[in-house]
């Protein structure tokens, strides 16, 4: 996993098709469960009643093989024949609000936000302080720089395929409004200010603002559009 280039299409596209697919369950238990096999499993509880973790693979014969045995069962699970876990943010420097999706091998940088329904992909990189706001869209080995903000509702287009197309590059100090897309091999650079609602088709310059469908240039940024951009850093502490 470690020698994954996340900035290649084909290498990240060859990890998955070799990754050890699993399906992982929570399964309750009751019943007479004393002759249960725990091989390959978790078990935690006695011999009436227990919770189980373990793949599938490994739960489905105790089902079938505990028919009798079993007095009641519920079976939960949220994924199927899934490559790619999701990340461990307990390590994180970062603030990730419930219900965020973050892959591993996505990288989070100190002092991030990242709020609810937020999905970011296997390869994204996010920058420090700069916060992810809900429902946002980040695709795979999409790059976002230092202390931005990427506005509700907002997909930053990634790619794995087309492995010739590049991803979205958004460089520091950016403003990407809610509802915003940002399309393949696009880069926003520094300072840029994207409308809501936008859809960004080509390149945007420098302390620029865009907007519209295409976005197109409106006006270089100034006084007024930097204090309604402003970034808390209130909200990153």
């Amino acid at each position: 996993m470690a020698n994954v280039n996340l900035t290649d299409a084909y290498a990240i596209s060859r990890f998955i098709k070799e990754a050890e697919k699993s399906t992982p369950v929570k399964l309750y238990l009751k019943g007479n469960l004393s002759s249960i096999n725990k091989d390959n499993i978790q078990f935690f509880g006695d011999e009436s009643s227990a919770i189980i973790f373990g793949d599938i693979a490994a739960v489905s014969p105790i089902l079938e093989n505990h028919r009798d045995d079993i007095e009641d069962h519920v079976l939960e699970y949220d994924r199927r024949n899934s490559a790619i876990p999701l990340l461990d943010t307990t390590k994180i420097n970062a603030r990730i609000e419930p219900g965020a999706y973050i892959r591993e091998h996505a990288v989070i940088g100190d002092k991030c936000v990242i709020m609810m329904g937020a999905i970011i992909n296997i390869g994204a990189s996010i920058g420090a302080s700069t916060m992810i706001d809900m429902n946002v869209v980040i695709g795979a080995r999409g790059t976002i720089g230092e202390n931005c903000h990427i506005g509700a509702g907002a997909v930053v287009a990634g790619v794995l395929e087309p492995p010739s197309k590049t991803p979205v590059i958004i460089e520091d100090n950016v403003v990407v409004g809610a509802n915003a897309v940002i399309l393949e091999g696009v880069r926003v650079k520094q300072g840029a200010v994207v409308a809501a609602g936008s859809i960004v088709t080509r390149d945007v310059e420098e302390n620029t603002v865009v907007g519209g469908i295409p976005a197109r240039y409106i006006k270089d940024k100034d006084e007024q559009t930097a204090s309604k951009t402003h970034i808390l850093d209130d909200l990153r502490g």
